[in-house]
Parts: C-alpha cells; structure tokens; sequence
C-alpha cells in the first residue's frame, strides 16, 4: 500500500519521496554502507550464494526484516532507490546453478543498484548484468513480490518491473508510484481522470429561472477517489505532485513532500485482512523524502511524526563498516502552556 511521488523545486533539485505501509511491523532501522563493502547476494538462503561485489558507492537508507537490505534509501551520488509491494504481477527468473553467480533476490536489489551506479542510464545497463530470483522469506510466506523506483540527481526516473513478461523499465515522467497493478495500466487509468482541475466549479444555469452553485470549495476536484486501492492512490498522488503549486527551493520542496504524503497516511484500523494467521492491519510504518543534491535523506515514523535526518555522505564519512542505528522513537508533544503563565 505504499505511495511514491517525485518532486522538483524550482532551483532544480529533485526530490523522491513516499510512505511505507504494510499489515505488521517490518523492523526497520536505519543503516549506512561505505564504499568497499563486499556483498554477498542470496543473504537469506544459508546453503547458496549469489553475486559477490564490492560496493563502488556508500549508501544509506531503511532496511527490513532486521536484515542488511535497503528497502529505500540513496547513495553518495543521489540515486535514489525504493521498494514497492507488487504482489499479484511480479515474477522472477528461476534460481539454477547457470545463473547463481550473477543472482540477486527481488529484496536485495537495492543494495545492488545503490552499490554500484549513479544515473538512471547506468541502472538500466547494470540490470542486463544481473539476474533477479525469488528467495522464500519466512515472515510473509513467499517470495518478496517487489517493482521498484528509482530516482537520479540530474532527474531521471523510471520504473522497474518483473513479470510474465520479463523485465520492463518505465520513464516515470509523471512522478507517481504505488502498487499493482503495472505502471503502464495505471498511466493508462488516469486517461479517464484528465478533466479534473484545482478550480472550483462554475455556476451553472439549469433555466431562466435555476442556478445550481457548488455546496463548498473543492468543487474542482471532485470525482478525484479517495480509498486505498493503489489505482485510487496512484490517481490522487499524481493530481497532488501536478497540480500543487511548485517548491521555490528544496527546503521548500522537502517541506511540501511530507505536506503532500500526509494525505496518504495510513491510520491502524482502516485497512484490514483476515487470514488463517490473525487480522493485519496495514499501516504507515515510516515516511521517507530524498534531498538528492545536498544528500539529505529524511524520515518520520508511526509512533514518532518528528521529522528526523541523516546526512549520506556525513554518515560514511570515516566509516569502515555497515552500521545500523535504531530509528524508532516515542512519540511526544511540545508542552506551550508555560507561554501562558
């Protein structure tokens, strides 16, 4: 149930952005990578191993499961990375001893393409080097059914998908993401929606004697859906990042991402799936927005709205080894009432 938007403010910074949600806690936490690591691919199976390499750039970003795997994240150059839920649509290519030297699981191709390029152009060669497969993870049964977005400082943006079909990559020159189903169904959707517009409704006369007016403001927007199905999510967020007024700065810009995404947090409760296992409640576990020219990476947590920071190339500066740090924090509120005493 996530949702993705790109930004550009007017100085000419991109901003990537988006929520993650998902029907129980992911166990995220915040981990930075320098330059020089070697990764070992296939991580979650212990009896094989996939692609060995070094990383060319240091990253940071969220991983999941508790597990060293960026689910979103940027690197030393601006590449931004996320992960988005495909389940229904995505397909891998079968794991064999022809292809397990070059193998990369769907969940751990962040790593990979933060690790080793920095435009949109170079992910799109890397990926022709690789071949993504499936590995069981035990927390949700299956195989980790992702698409992908990705995100450069120069402001290319496309969109990756494996299916049936094998491997498909979109120019995301819209600037939305969410979930099933493909990226050209939903660019194909929204044709039935190009008539919105922010501007309220004109007075109409129905005869000589009738004028109906809108009951209240908003009018222009009307018929814009407003659940939680990745088409309706998909048709709001694009209405939202093109509609909106546009970001003097990328201060601006970061301000106004989380502003944007606000719309599409996910109270516990409103969302729910009753299963063989136990009820899960979808939810906004954390929200990400990427500053990718001064390398700025910011988060926001369900327990925590506090918008916190981390600087990429502050982080690795000196650092000779992956280290994680915990993100989650305890919600508070700032007390005023002293103000009046």
């Amino acid at each position: 149930m996530c949702t993705g938007i790109i930004l550009h403010s007017e100085d000419g910074v991109t901003i990537p952005a988006r929520t993650m949600e998902f029907g129980f806690d992911i166990q995220s936490n915040i981990a930075v990578v320098p330059a020089g690591t070697e990764i070992r691919s296939l991580s979650g199976n212990q009896l094989q191993t996939g692609l060995v390499y070094k990383t060319k750039y240091g990253f940071g970003g969220l991983n999941a499961l508790g597990r060293n795997i960026i689910v979103d994240g940027m690197n030393e150059k601006g590449l931004y990375f996320g992960a988005f839920y495909f389940a229904g649509f995505a397909k891998y290519n079968e794991l064999s001893p022809e292809n397990q030297s070059q193998a990369i699981s769907s969940e751990e191709l962040g790593n990979y393409i933060l690790a080793n390029f920095k435009t949109v152009d170079e992910v799109r060669e890397g990926l022709k080097k690789v071949t993504v497969v499936g590995t069981f993870i035990k927390e949700i049964q299956n195989f980790a059914p992702l698409h992908y977005s990705v995100v450069d400082a120069n402001g290319g943006a496309i969109v990756i998908e494996y299916t049936e079909k094998g491997l498909t990559i979109f120019n995301n020159d819209i600037g939305v993401m969410t979930n099933p189903p493909t990226f050209d169904w939903h660019m194909t959707h929204i044709r039935n929606y190009i008539g919105l517009s922010t501007e309220n409704v004109k007075p109409v006369a129905v005869n000589k004697k009738v004028t109906l007016t809108a009951l209240s403001q908003g009018s222009g927007l009307m018929g814009l859906p407003g659940d939680y199905t990745s088409p309706s999510r998909f048709l709001r967020a694009a209405a939202f990042v093109n509609l909106s007024q546009p970001s003097n700065n990328v201060d601006e810009g970061v301000f106004h991402a989380f502003h944007i995404l606000n719309a599409f947090d996910i109270p516990k409760g409103l969302v729910t799936e009753v299963t063989e296992h136990g009820i899960f409640n979808d939810y906004t576990i954390w929200t990400s927005v990427g500053d990718t020219k001064n390398k700025d990476y910011y988060f926001r947590t369900y327990l925590s709205p506090q918008q916190c920071k981390i600087n990429i190339i502050e982080a690795l500066n000196g650092l000779d080894a992956p280290k994680i740090i915990e993100m989650e924090s305890t919600h508070t509120y700032k007390d005023m009432t002293a103000q009046f005493v």
